[in-house]
């Protein structure tokens, strides 16, 4: 019988994409009914690395991603707000909780799959309820991963009887470390562990593949999964480069530790198979399962180690932001209203120092186009926020209190500054977008634009500077420096408008090249307004 390779390739590729498109769509949904709170999950619960394993468990199967995690927690161990001790703990909880996938399609319902995607798409196109459309992409995505699953293994059946492949799965059987390479290999490609493990449950349930030649492919797919992880941490910072090698380290070490035991590891798989009366899908479900649990339990006391070996291989200070307030205490507040104001102050202050960071990276992504200043600068705007609400709940703890007139003044002032440097976050995120917009569409600015750019950059760093001092200090004189430079800035916007408008009269820049300088100038003209709104606060003109 001659074989449609056409068809084949056709029908498996197209059964991949529908098994792919449904785990991505199923893990969205799911990530939105949970109230996309991940973060604030993964903030609160890691306290310890056994407490890690666990919420890298659930936040796994909730986003049926474990790179999706990963990438959740190198952004908090950048921010501050995880140490990579307790990112290692909840790296080794996503290995685990990508398994669930694997029993998910263990259970094979593929008969049902149809009328489940069913079921979903009606409640998705016809109810209205947000929650109940996302439990129908939930539903959906669940019969998806049937449906992809049913035809990549119908697709796959002909191959039983092709001699190049019964060859191929007999040196596998023979040479464990090329079903390793595969799986590392073919896991790399499609981007997803689940999907290279759901494929492999196919093949093991076609008989394309026996039982030891398909384990050190699931081996090799748990260290391709982290490749994904290393390309995502390449030019990134020293924290995220440290938890990729970490995910690198324990998927490696783990494969090698089961290629040296894969003769009892297979026995142990054919037993609890007798046992429990297994599918051939939920065999190398359980297989997979047990390999990343036993992998976790032998090197979970390895952690302090691994953290030990990353911080000498992966050498360099961290650059943190810390989302976290330092300096406001509680305990404060009752018993000293004032010293308690004197705290959020200090907050206010550190929050300030984030604005003219972010500045400075603005301007440096603008001269330079460089990511890593872009990410910064998000990740700044990100603490702003956060510091923003804490330092807003904990001065309004204060204001129930009694407080001296005097200390009412300054709580006001303190109020007003806080939202003035929260709009000076948004301001340069702003930027940061159109700049984002300008890489995009290739739009060029001339150089004497940039140049404007520079000079007015130049001086918005140094005015938002400057009223952080006066604050700082309550220093009139640098007050009234600010509004000066403030009345600069003004001048400097109205000043550039008309220059630009002369250029584009006379052809020298694009529409889009238009847009994008008007509207950096008009965002760095509103950040000077927020900084004299600060040093308004501080002589006491403010209405």
């Amino acid at each position: 019988m001659e074989m449609n390779w056409q068809e084949l390739l056709f029908t498996f590729f197209g059964g991949l994409g529908i098994f792919l498109f449904s785990i991505k769509y199923m893990g969205d949904a799911l990530q939105k009914a949970a109230g996309d709170k991940l973060r604030d999950i993964l903030d609160r619960f890691t306290t310890n690395p056994f407490m890690g394993v666990l919420v890298g468990i659930v936040v796994t199967i909730l986003i049926q991603s474990s790179s999706g995690t990963t990438v959740i927690v190198v952004g908090l161990v950048s921010a501050g707000f995880m140490t990579l001790r307790q990112a290692i703990g909840v790296i080794m909880g996503a290995n685990i909780g990508t398994t669930v996938t694997a029993f998910i399609i263990g259970l094979d319902v593929g008969a049902y799959a149809l009328p489940i995607m069913a079921v979903g798409a009606f409640l998705i196109f016809f109810i209205k309820k947000n929650q109940i459309q996302n439990i129908g992409q939930v539903i959906f995505g669940f019969g998806g991963l049937f449906f992809g699953m049913e035809t990549m293994s119908g697709a796959m059946k002909p191959l039983r009887e092709l001699p190049a492949f019964i060859d191929m799965t007999v040196n596998l059987s023979e040479f464990p470390i090329l079903g390793v390479a595969a799986g590392t290999i073919f896991t790399f490609i499609v981007q997803s562990s689940s999907g290279t493990i759901a494929i492999l449950q196919g093949l093991y349930a076609e008989n394309l593949v026996t039982l030891d030649a398909a384990l050190p492919v699931l081996f090799g797919d748990n260290i391709g999964t982290t490749v994904t992880a290393v390309l995502a941490a390449l030019g990134t910072s020293i924290a995220a480069r440290r938890a990729a090698a970490v995910h690198v380290l324990f998927n490696v070490i783990g494969s090698i530790i089961f290629l040296i035991l894969l003769v009892p590891f297979t026995a142990y798989v054919e037993w609890i198979t007798g046992v429990l009366d297994l599918e051939a899908k939920m065999q190398i479900a359980f297989a997979h399962g047990t390999f990343n649990i036993a992998n976790t339990l032998i090197q979970f006391p390895l952690i302090g180690a691994w953290a030990y070996l990353v911080t000498k291989v992966i050498p360099g200070d961290e650059v943190l932001v810390e989302f976290k307030p330092k300096h406001l205490d509680l305990n404060f507040i009752e018993q000293s209203p004032s010293i308690a104001l004197g705290q959020a102050k200090e907050e206010v202050l550190r929050m300030g120092k984030y604005s003219v960071q972010g500045l400075e990276e603005t301007y440096e992504y603008l001269k330079t186009k460089s990511k890593k200043h872009a990410e910064m600068g998000y990740q700044l705007e990100d603490a702003i926020n956060n510091l923003d609400g804490k330092i807003t709940d904990y001065l309004v703890l204060i204001s129930a209190e009694s407080i001296s007139a005097a200390d009412s003044t300054r709580h006001t002032m303190l109020m007003e500054t806080v939202r003035d440097i929260e709009r000076i976050g948004d301001h340069f995120e702003n930027i940061i977008e159109l700049i984002d917009y300008q890489e995009a569409n290739k739009v060029k600015l001339t150089g004497e634009a940039m140049e404007d750019l520079d000079e007015m950059f130049t001086l918005t760093i140094a005015t938002v500077s400057k009223s952080l001092d006066a604050l700082d200090t309550t220093s009139h004189e640098l007050a009234r420096e600010v509004a000066e430079q403030e009345d600069l800035i003004d001048k400097m916007e109205r000043k550039f408008r008309k220059k630009h408008i002369l250029r584009l009269n006379e052809g020298a820049c694009s529409a889009q090249a238009g847009i994008v300088f008007v509207d950096i100038v008009s965002n760095l003209e509103r950040i000077g307004d927020h900084s004299v709104n600060i040093a308004e606060a501080i002589l006491g003109n403010r209405t």
